[in-house]
């Protein structure tokens, strides 16, 4: 095999192996989001609604995070939860972002949530989104690609060889 048949398989080994680690997260991402489509839905009353800040560095702006919490009952148990999502709530430089999440939970209002009837402890007021199962084509591309650079330089090196061969 030739460097650049060589060097041309690597690479699409390559991007082989990030292809299909970029379909695995994306596609365990969308079927845990798929799975959260069979949890049920009880409603919760908002306990605590609020923004929290933090700062985790000197040199380091302010960031500020949407906190709640709610209580519910899961077959005539009572559970309290801090879960707005299976990611949690996220982190911004924008108080802004967290203070309307804030003004869509108040304190006292009845929303909402799903509860896995495998943990029912286990709640969230926001399921997580099935879009990754609907970019997995994006990746894919990665794969095709690099079994492409591997069967072409595979291919030409073979070619190559049987035109250096002597006819007889």
């Amino acid at each position: 095999m030739r460097a650049g048949s060589f060097y041309l398989v690597l690479v699409g080994l390559a991007l082989c192996v990030v292809g299909v680690i970029f379909v695995a997260l994306m596609w365990r991402s969308f079927d845990r989001a798929s799975d959260q489509r069979a949890w049920t839905e009880v409603q919760a009353t908002i306990i605590e609604s609020r923004v929290d800040q933090r700062q985790i560095g000197a040199q380091v702006k302010v960031e500020y995070g949407f906190f709640v919490a709610y209580g519910y009952s899961y077959e005539g148990v009572p559970f309290t939860s801090e879960r707005y999502s299976l990611r949690g709530s996220p982190w911004s430089s924008s108080i802004e972002r967290s203070q309307r999440r804030v003004d869509q939970f108040p304190v006292g209002s009845e929303v909402t949530c799903f509860v896995d009837p495998g943990d029912p402890a286990f709640s969230v007021l926001k399921l997580d989104s099935k879009a990754p199962g609907y970019s997995l084509w994006f990746p894919t591309i990665f794969i095709i690609g690099g079994i492409g650079m591997i069967v072409g330089a595979i291919r030409g090196d073979l070619i190559l060889k049987r035109s250096q061969e002597p006819s007889g």
